[in-house]
C-alpha cells in the first residue's frame, strides 16, 4: 500500500539526543539550584539522585512503548491505541499544554536575560524576535534545527565543564571541603525535605519524553528512539548532579546570596568575575533559544499526528509541505501561540508545563501497566518488572509530583480538560463517531 502524508526519516541517533536534551534545557541546572538548596537544606546533588531514579522508570515505560508505536504522537497516539480512543485525545490535549507553554518561558526568559544587557530595546522586541527566528528555522527542516541545537548543546555543555572547573578550583583553595559520601544524603529527619526537593527538581528533566514525537522521522524508530530516551535522561541526570555537587560543596547554604532564586549568576561571578559571568549569560541565552527550537519541533509534530489522524482539521493540522517536508501550518500556528507570552509571566507558563508533563508521565506509565495485562506474553519476573512493577513505581512518584502543585495549576488543568472535553463531544456527536485509527505497519519502513 502506497503511504502518503508521511514525514521522511532523516534523523540519527546524535540528532534525537541533541534534540532532547536542548528541550530539557542543560542550563535549569543553574536556574533552580538557590530554590532547590534552600527547599533541601543543601541536598540538592541527593535530591537529584532520587529523581533521576524515579523518572528512569518513566524513560523506560517510553521506550517500551515507542517499540510498539514508532509513529509521531507520543502519549496521544500511546493512550489512544492501548487504553480508550477518546482517552487519548483528551491525554494529548492535556499534553500539549506542556509543548505550548514551554516556547512561551523561553521568550519570556530571552526578554529577561537581553532586556537586563539591552534596557532600551523594548520588551516585546525580544519576544517576538525569537519567536520569528525559531519558527524560520523549524520552517525549513527538523534536520537544520537538529543540527544547530547539537552546536548550541555542545557550547552549554562546555560552559558547565569550565563551571565546574572554575568550583573546584576554589573548593581547593579555600576553606570549603568536597561533600563525603556520608554527607550526600541527609539524616532521617531531613529526608521530607530531600523529597521536597526532588519534587522540584523533577521540573529539570520534563522535555526528555519530547523525542516521541520525532519516532516518524527518525532511522530506525523502534531501536533509536529508546536508546535516545535513556541517554537524554541519563546525560542530563549525570550532568545535573554533577554541576550541583561541586556548586553545593562550595556554597553549602545559599542563604549568603542577595537573591536566592538568582543565585547561580552570583556564583558564576564569585568563582570567574565579569569574564566568566558574560560567558555564563550566554549560556543562558543559548539555552533559552536551542530550547525553544526544539519545543516547537515537538509541538508541531504532535499537532501533525492529530491532524493527520482527522483529530483536529487535517487540511491545516495533517498538511506537509511538498519540498520542506515540514508541517509549515503547525510550525506557524505555534509561534503564534507563543506570542502570548507578551501578556504572561514565568509563574502561570511554568503551571501550564507541571500540568501537562505530568499528565503524559502519567498515562505512560498507566499504558505499560494496562498492556501488562492485555498481552499474552510468559509472566517472567524479568518481564513483570519490566512492565508492571517499575511503571509502578514511575506513577506513585509522579503522583507524589502532582500533589506538590499549587491549586493555580491545578484549576488551569482542569480547565484546559473541560475545553478538550467539550471540542470531543462536539466534534464526535457527544461520542457517537469514533475517532479514526492509524495502520502502524504502514509506518514502520
Amino acid at each position: 500500500m502506497e503511504v502518503t502524508n508521511q514525514l521522511q526519516r532523516r534523523l540519527k541517533l546524535k540528532h534525537v539526543v541533541a534534540i532532547g536534551i536542548a528541550y530539557m534545557s542543560p542550563f535549569a541546572v543553574f536556574d533552580t539550584f538557590g530554590i532547590a538548596s534552600d527547599v533541601s537544606s543543601g541536598h540538592v546533588p541527593a535530591a537529584y539522585i532520587v529523581v533521576f531514579a524515579a523518572i528512569l522508570f518513566t524513560a523506560l515505560s517510553y521506550g517500551k512503548l515507542v517499540k510498539k508505536y514508532p509513529t509521531a504522537g507520543s502519549v496521544y497516539t500511546y493512550t489512544k491505541n492501548i487504553m480508550n480512543p477518546y482517552l487519548g485525545i483528551i491525554a494529548g490535549w492535556i499534553t500539549f499544554l506542556a509543548y505550548l507553554a514551554l516556547p512561551m518561558i523561553n521568550a519570556l526568559l530571552a526578554k529577561i536575560y537581553l532586556s537586563a544587557a539591552m534596557p532600551e530595546v523594548p520588551d516585546w522586541a525580544w519576544i517576538v524576535g525569537l519567536i520569528l527566528v525559531i519558527s524560520i528555522l523549524n520552517i525549513f527542516g527538523v534536520k537544520l534545527a537538529a543540527s544547530l541545537n547539537m552546536l548550541l548543546v555542545a557550547f552549554q555543555f562546555i560552559i558547565g565543564v569550565i563551571f565546574i572547573y572554575l568550583n573546584v578550583r576554589s573548593i581547593m583553595k579555600g576553606p570549603e571541603s568536597f561533600i563525603s559520601l556520608s554527607e550526600l544524603f541527609p539524616s532521617s529527619m531531613g529526608i521530607s525535605g530531600l523529597f521536597a526537593g526532588a519534587a522540584l527538581l523533577a521540573l529539570s528533566f520534563i522535555g526528555f519524553d519530547a523525542i516521541t514525537t520525532l519516532s516518524e522521522e527518525t532511522i530506525e524508530p523502534k531501536k533509536t528512539i529508546p536508546r535516545a530516551i535513556i541517554l537524554v535522561a541519563s546525560i542530563g541526570g549525570i550532568f545535573f548532579f554533577l554541576v550541583t555537587y561541586f556548586m553545593q560543596s562550595l556554597f553549602p547554604d545559599v542563604s549568603m546570596f542577595n537573591d536566592i532564586e538568582g543565585a547561580s549568576p552570583e556564583i558564576a561571578y564569585t568563582i570567574g568575575g565579569n569574564l566568566f559571568l558574560s560567558i555564563f549569560t550566554a549560556g543562558a541565552l543559548f539555552s533559552v533559544f536551542a530550547s525553544g527550537l526544539a519545543a516547537q519541533v515537538s509541538a508541531s509534530r504532535l499537532l501533525y499526528a492529530m491532524g493527520r489522524d482527522k483529530v483536529l482539521p487535517k487540511r491545516f493540522f495533517g498538511y506537509l509541505h511538498p519540498k520542506l517536508n515540514t508541517p509549515v501550518p503547525n510550525i506557524l500556528f505555534i509561534g503564534l501561540l507563543a506570542l502570548s507570552s507578551l501578556f504572561l509571566d514565568l509563574t502561570m507558563a511554568t503551571s501550564l508545563i507541571n500540568v501537562g508533563a505530568f499528565t503524559a508521565f502519567s498515562f505512560v506509565n498507566i499504558c505499560v501497566i494496562v498492556n501488562f495485562f492485555k498481552t499474552n506474553a510468559e509472566r517472567t519476573i524479568g518481564f513483570t518488572f519490566g512492565n508492571l512493577i517499575g511503571p509502578l513505581i514511575g506513577l506513585g512518584f509522579i503522583i507524589y509530583l502532582w500533589s506538590s502543585l499549587d491549586l493555580i495549576s491545578i484549576i488551569v488543568g482542569l480547565i484546559w480538560a473541560f475545553l478538550g472535553i467539550l471540542y470531543l463531544i462536539i466534534s464526535t456527536g457527544f461520542f457517537k463517531k469514533e475517532p479514526p485509527k492509524i495502520d502502524f505497519e504502514e509506518l514502520e519502513m
